[in-house]
């Protein structure tokens, strides 16, 4: 008689001693390791004690969209998917995962009695009450996030219990007391956000000395006393204190953190100076002291933060002369020096920041007349408050007889005979004033050809560095983590965001699209952040070791046009990942074909994007040393202000031959495969050149290269339109509005140029960007708000 699974068990099935033996061994077996057998799916059963502390859990809260309906009152499926946000290894609930779902009511201290916990997730609900201190009792506890709620009270000092922790995330609640020291126990931290609370006291010092910490975000709370004076917490990225009620000098142990990508110390009462330690900070992006009563010079040296782009120094004491050596910060896009009282010219180095959209040294003591490239940038409101400045503005101009900066000229009193031509140089003064002019004229030309050099040699070191790192070796990222019960290795390369391995697993993820390498999905992290996820076909991807090797190469590679990997991940089943930016405004083929007919898009934008795709391009083959292979407007995402990012290359250097070839038919499929590829089946610097010269077709004539016109692809259609010399048919009808003729035939020309049959005719790269530039540099420059550097400073440029 075959027995039925139930979970009473009645014991009138059990007629044969056999039975009663079976069962005697089972029973045993399973309080032995403390199971009850409440429920069974699939083999796992759930232990009475977490079924009670969901219960209870599901008791303390408020659901008023029944979310939590699926927690039945029996217990049953509590494992198996059934119940909302619940997710259990072996019996055990390992995460709890209910974010924006309106919930109410407290967390209920009963939450310690699911013992096997590693995440907690309610973030952005109307949670109220404290935060239990049972969490203390959950020593599997990696993730904590409860920001965006209702929270009030203390945190608890038994969080510093939880030894696995990785991230604590309770940031706009508001929580008072203060941060407790206890948390440094946490040895393997990796994000820590209290933000946006009342949280009041000092910041705990052992906090500075937590190694694995990346991120630490304090800002907007009561927090008083001093910086800590010793940071030993090496692999630190971003570190926000601002708008709080800090006191004393800024520390110069924080020159130390090395990994170090934003400093962010505002609207607190700091003093002292800006310690010159930190200049040595070249990994720094940002740094914002702005609203502090920090004085003194700001150092010669600051040019050491050379990939800044976020400067900020407005409302300080700051004394003496800008410093030239701000214009050698390549990356600047944001300077603000204002309201300080700093002294002197504004030096014309900083005319040569291509990326600068927000300048301001406004209510400060500076003289002269503002450099002519900086005038034409920025309007008066950058400049006001500086009663000696001229030159900025139509109501202030220069005096045309001379310099406003050159130095008062003592006159001779007016009881001197010679008092109605004392304000004339006699010969002899005018040579000695010539020559000294010259003289410091030689001086400056000098200086500027000195620099040059130095620059040049620099940039060839960094260039011989980067090609030797491109040599195969071990990954260089940071390995953050083994994921779960089940292994797995993250790594990251530098990037804004910080995450876990479970983070990035446990990701809400959407599919963006699939091709023969693999599935790309957009993955939104617990706190709101969202990268693009690559998953590998695991079948055609290349080993373990040769993998790590190569993607070693690739995440080194940045530049403004290419779409950087930030991080990939290892499973312990083979599965492979590769995380990159998310570009929410998607592909240049969505942009052209996916658009609805009322968002048009002109000339100087179209011209923009192919001269950022030139670009990019140029530094792969020529700084990277990399061929695409398969360059499509697909795999051309754009950033929020519309600048080309190439993304999927290298790929091919991750995967089989055989997938390689694949890829190249499907190209050839989409109209982008070089006629050559047919039969050579591998790419090279020309078949790039040629995929280029497609997409600068369908930017031209709006029509994607998959579609046919009269059986011909586009490059064959638009050849055979400009033979019968009716090649002012082709363009896309939008482009008549806003573009020159003569621009959009010598761009038509470029094109035709590109898709040559023979690829012996195709220009290199490097001409076609030469030749987009001199097509219309000013509208490219323009729509490109003035980021675009020439194909000269784009050939060395990273980052």
């Amino acid at each position: 008689m075959d027995e039925p699974h139930h979970p009473t068990w009645p014991s009138q099935f059990f007629t044969r001693t056999w039975d009663y033996l079976l069962l005697f061994f089972y029973l045993v077996y399973f309080v032995s390791i403390g199971h009850v057998p409440c429920q069974a799916w699939d083999g796992v059963l759930i232990t009475q004690a977490d079924y009670q502390g969901l219960q209870a859990f599901k008791y303390g809260l408020d659901d008023p969209r029944g979310v939590l309906r699926s927690w039945n009152d029996t217990g049953l499926d509590a494992c198996s998917g059934a119940w909302a946000g619940i997710k259990c290894v072996r019996g055990k609930v390992i995460a709890i995962q209910l974010p924006w779902r309106g919930l109410g009511g407290h967390i209920s201290e009963k939450v310690g009695e699911l013992s096997g916990l590693r995440k907690l997730s309610l973030h952005d609900n109307a949670i109220r009450g404290q935060i239990p201190s049972a969490l203390g009792f959950l020593r599997d506890l990696r993730g904590v996030y409860l920001f965006n709620n209702r929270l009030s009270g203390a945190i608890p000092p038994s969080i510093g219990n939880c030894l696995m922790l990785q991230t604590l995330d309770l940031s706009n609640n508001s929580l008072t007391g203060s941060v407790p020291s206890s948390i440094s126990n946490s040895t393997r931290l990796y994000r820590l956000n209290l933000s946006y609370n009342n949280l009041s006291g000092l910041i705990p010092t052992g906090l500075t000395r937590l190694t694995s910490l990346a991120f630490l975000l304090l800002r907007s709370n009561n927090l008083s006393g001093s910086i800590p004076d010793s940071w030993e917490a090496s692999r630190l990225q971003i570190l926000q204190l601002d708008d709080n009620s800090l006191s004393g000098s800024i520390p110069s142990s924080l020159g130390r953190l090395t990994r170090l990508q934003e400093l962010s110390l505002s609207n607190n009462q700091l003093n002292g100076s800006f310690p010159a330690t930190l200049c040595n900070l070249s990994s720094l992006v940002q740094l914002n002291l702005d609203g502090n009563q920090i004085g003194n010079k700001i150092p010669e040296a600051i040019d050491g933060l050379r990939n800044l782009t976020i400067l900020s120094l407005h409302g300080n004491h700051f004394d003496g002369e800008i410093p030239p050596a701000i214009g050698n910060i390549s990356s600047l896009s944001h300077l603000d020096l204002s309201e300080n009282n700093l002294t002197g010219e504004i030096p014309a180095s900083i005319e040569k920041l291509a990326n600068l959209t927000y300048f301001n040294v406004s209510d400060n003591n500076l003289f002269g007349s503002v450099p002519l490239l900086l005038s034409k940038r920025f309007n008066s409101s950058s400049f006001s408050g500086n009663i000696q400045l001229c030159g900025f503005d139509l109501s202030v101009p220069c005096p045309s007889s001379s310099s406003s900066s050159s130095p008062p000229v003592t006159l001779p009193s007016p009881s001197s005979p010679s008092s109605p031509r004392a304000r004339k140089l006699n010969t002899r003064e005018l040579i000695l004033t010539v020559a000294g002019i010259a003289f410091l004229f030689f001086l400056l030309l000098s200086c500027v050809l000195l620099s040059c050099l130095f620059g040049r040699r620099s940039s060839s070191t960094e260039k011989s560095t980067a090609a030797g790192a491109k040599k195969p070796g071990p990954a260089t990222g940071t390995e953050t983590e083994a994921s779960g019960d089940t292994g797995g290795k993250l790594v990251h390369f530098d990037g804004p965001l910080a995450f876990t391995a479970d983070d990035l697993l446990c990701a809400t993820a959407e599919i963006m699209g699939k091709s023969t390498y693999g599935t790309a999905y957009k993955a939104t992290l617990e706190d709101g952040s969202q990268v693009a996820v690559k998953r590998l076909r695991e079948k055609i991807a290349k080993g373990q070791k040769e993998f790590e090797a190569e993607v070693a190469v690739l995440g080194k590679i940045r530049h403004r046009n290419l779409l950087a990997l930030r991080a990939y991940y290892l499973g312990p089943k083979g599965e492979k990942l590769l995380v990159f930016d998310y570009m929410p405004k998607g592909s240049l083929a969505a942009l052209l074909h996916g658009r609805s007919p009322n968002t048009p898009i002109d000339w100087p934008t179209r011209l923009t994007i192919a001269t950022g795709i030139a670009r990019g391009l140029h530094h792969l083959h020529t700084t990277a040393n990399i061929i695409h292979g398969n360059l499509t407007s697909s795999n051309i995402l754009l950033d929020p202000d519309s600048h080309p990012k190439i993304s999927d290359f290298g790929l091919s250097r991750l995967m089989s031959a055989a997938a390689n070839s694949n890829v190249v038919a499907a190209a050839g499929a989409l109209g982008y495969r070089a006629p050559e590829l047919s039969k050579l089946k591998k790419a090279g610097p020309k078949t790039d050149v040629y995929s280029l010269g497609v997409v600068l077709l369908e930017l031209l004539t709006g029509k994607s290269p998959a579609e046919t016109t009269n059986g011909l692809d586009l490059p064959q259609w638009v050849a055979s339109a400009v033979k019968e010399e009716w090649s002012s048919e082709v363009f896309d009808d939008e482009l008549a509005k806003d573009a020159a003729g003569d621009e959009l035939v010598d761009t038509l020309k470029l094109a035709l140029h590109c898709v040559d049959p023979s690829p012996a005719a195709r220009p290199e790269v490097q001409e076609v960007l030469r030749q987009l530039e001199r097509i219309k540099p000013a509208a490219a420059a323009a729509a490109a708000g003035g980021s675009e550097p020439s194909a000269e400073e784009g050939k060395a440029e990273e980052g």
